[in-house]
């Protein structure tokens, strides 16, 4: 018997685009929600975001961004400016447990799909809305990329050399906080939904969800009173918890407590560090981490990155090397976790990143390529909505859908 996947039985109507949103309910798709992204006919910016490309037969070509993002998701081409392509999509929502939209406070009401508009349809719905800003406050109104909310929440003034300018992290992080915050509170408010029968509005931003992943560093400048600094890729609180250069190339080291600090003082052969008052407890090592890092650097300068890595793993104490993404995506380790996986996609082989959840019973669904632009529409108008080959020509001729 096939065992079904956590979220079996749930469709999830899906009007976001670009990253945060299509992260949200991509994550709902792998845990085997029905997802159906609804597209206007130009398409979801980011299949324009490219190089680089994925080249398909016959020159058809998708951006990977976009790729990246979609998987296991049934794709709808609606013109949501047309009256029929509104009446589409509130039908669509009467029979779905979840919206999830991303549009500015205001831009799905205009089209007669906002809250108010659909929980009148479906008294139990969750309805999720995703923005810089968040539905209510001074800056609501406003556009929100991640580059700004980065800049803006002041992760990027913790980010950067200590004496550089500072910097962005080297991925939309910003959106990827709030795509999992959402899912986190999608889920709860469905179970509300299924317990009382009761829908919900779940306001999630950019802005305050990159606050509150800002977790010690906000804690910090709340109680000290003083705006936290950068350290590059050195820790404001533990030390030694930086990349050093080995011999041949850099690695990582993340000494945690007393016990992992004795342990890697007996690798490097100075057991007699721990007892130095310069170094003897954490709070010294952060006073006096100039002299401290300047004794390691010498010292792991003088074997190999591997030579050390493997001697303090042996010994208990966090080290690792210091990968490109490509190294990391051809580990051995990654393929034994099974995190890569192959679909056919515009006639070729696709590989991507899979779902990094693992359940012990109800397993995630297999990947199955992201839809192209507008492909199951007809599919799903004929299948949910009873629609026949004639109602669809006449929708398209009316510039309602995209087939």
């Amino acid at each position: 018997m096939t065992i079904p996947a956590p979220l079996d039985g749930v469709r999830v109507l899906d009007f976001t685009r670009v990253l945060a949103g299509p992260f949200c309910t991509m994550m709902l798709a792998d845990m085997g929600a029905d997802v159906i992204k609804v597209e206007s006919p130009q398409g979801d910016d980011t299949r324009q975001w490219g190089p680089p490309w994925f080249e398909g037969e016959d020159g058809v070509r998708e951006a990977a961004y976009y790729l990246s993002v979609n998987r296991n998701k049934r794709g709808i081409a609606l013109n949501l400016k047309h009256p029929a392509a509104q009446d589409i999509a509130r039908k669509l929502a009467s029979s779905s447990q979840i919206v999830v939209e991303n549009l500015k406070p205001g831009g799905m009401t205009a089209f007669g799909l906002g809250f108010d508009d659909l929980i009148a349809l479906n008294p139990s719905l969750v309805y999720g809305s995703i923005t810089g800003y968040g539905q209510t406050g001074l800056y609501h109104d406003y556009p929100g990329y991640d580059f700004v909310i980065q800049a803006q929440s002041g992760l990027m003034s913790i980010t950067g050399e200590k004496h550089g300018e500072p910097h962005k992290v080297g991925v939309a992080i910003s959106d990827v906080i709030a795509g999992l915050f959402a899912v986190s509170s999608l889920l709860a408010a469905l179970r509300h939904a299924e317990h009382t029968a009761q829908g919900q509005h779940v306001d999630i931003a950019l802005l305050d969800t990159t606050l509150a992943a800002l977790v010690n560093i906000a804690s910090n400048a709340l109680i000290s009173g003083g705006a936290p600094a950068r350290y590059g890729n050195a820790h404001p609180s533990i030390v030694p918890y930086q990349p050093f250069h080995a011999s041949d190339k850099p690695f990582a080291v993340a000494v945690g407590n007393a016990r992992q600090f004795e342990a890697l003082c007996k690798v490097i052969e100075r057991p007699d560090l721990p007892d130095d008052p310069r170094f003897s407890t954490n709070a010294a090592r952060v006073h006096n981490r100039d002299s401290l890092i300047a004794l390691l650097e010498v010292t792991f300068a003088t074997r190999p990155a591997d030579h050390w890595v493997n001697a303090l793993l042996g010994a208990g104490v966090p080290a690792g090397p210091l990968n490109d993404v490509k190294t990391i995506l051809d580990d051995p380790h990654v393929a034994s976790r099974g995190l890569i996986h192959q679909v056919d996609f515009l006639g070729a082989a696709l590989r991507m990143v899979g779902s990094p959840v693992q359940f012990s019973h109800s397993p995630t669904v297999s990947p199955i390529a992201p839809p192209t632009l507008g492909q199951h529409t007809a599919d799903i108008l004929r299948t949910e909505l009873g629609m026949r080959d004639d109602d669809l020509i006449h929708l398209q001729q009316q510039g309602a859908i995209a087939l």
